[in-house]
Formats: structure tokens, sequence, C-alpha cells
């Protein structure tokens, strides 16, 4: 059996964390310019982070409300949404059946479905309402759309 052989270690080059300076890394000479370090010793605090601005609860929330109900884009992404439209078509044609599918068509499902479920969250919301809540939990989907099918509504 051949003696084993420790890999040749290879110079490489590693990225400074120096300030972007032009030419190549090594250290500073000793007598810099720059004296404005000598407060950044080792083991005193740095600077203190900035501080992230912190809106009041349920600001962000009625921000997004106003951003979404101004545009009239997709909310949901479209692939995806055509990967789940084949799976349930192949799940329910045969086995031979057509798989494909205009660009056009899909677009109205996914434009029939977002309306579909927009309502849905708009009647579910209400349910919460209803009864002093501000949050949709399962119950109110499941009442609203029992209330739609008691209506004649496609449930």
């Amino acid at each position: 059996m051949p003696p084993k052989t420790t890999p040749t270690r290879r110079n490489r080059a590693v990225p400074t964390r120096g300030g972007g300076r032009a030419g190549r890394g090594g250290r500073k000479s000793v007598g810099s310019a720059k004296k404005d370090n000598d407060s950044m010793r080792l083991g005193q605090p740095g600077p203190a982070p900035k501080q992230r601005r912190r809106y009041k609860p349920g600001t962000v929330a009625l921000k997004e409300i106003r951003k979404y109900q101004k545009s009239s884009d997709l909310l949901l992404l479209k692939s995806p949404f055509q990967r789940l439209v084949r799976e349930i078509t192949q799940d329910v044609t045969t086995i031979n059946g057509p798989d494909r599918w205009q660009s056009q068509a899909i677009l109205a499902l996914q434009e029939a479905t977002e309306a579909f479920l927009v309502s849905l969250f708009h009647d579910a919301n209400l349910c919460a309402i209803h009864a002093k809540r501000v949050t949709i939990q399962q119950k109110d989907i499941q009442l609203a759309r029992r209330l739609r099918a008691a209506w004649g509504a496609p449930v």
C-alpha cells in the first residue's frame, strides 16, 4: 500500500475586508495617514446598527391592502398556477387525453380563480367581523361557502 501523502496546499486569493482600495491587498503601512480606526479595537463595541423603521401594528397591512386594491395585476404566480392546472387535468382526463393548453385559456382560468378567491375572502371577512373578530379563521371560510350554496351560488 503506498504511503499517504498530504495534499499540497495552494495559495488562493482571499477577498480582503479592506475599504475597496484599488491595487493589491495586504496590510496597510505602519505609518498610515488614517488614524480614525484607533477607537475600533478588539473587544470594544462598534457603532450601533441602524434601527429599522418600526410601524404600528396594522399600518403595513393597510398599506398592502391599498397597494393591491390599486393594482390590477395577477396575485398568483403564473408558472405554479399553470403546473397546478396541468396536474389537475391529468388526474381528471384519461391517460391519452389532450394535455395542451393555450396561454389565454390558462390566463382566463387564473383570472376567474383569483376573482372567486377574493370574493370568498371578502365574505369570510364579513363572517369574522360578525363574530367580533378581525382574523379570518377556517370556520369563516366554511360558513361563507355554505351560505353561498344556500343561495344557489357555485361553491
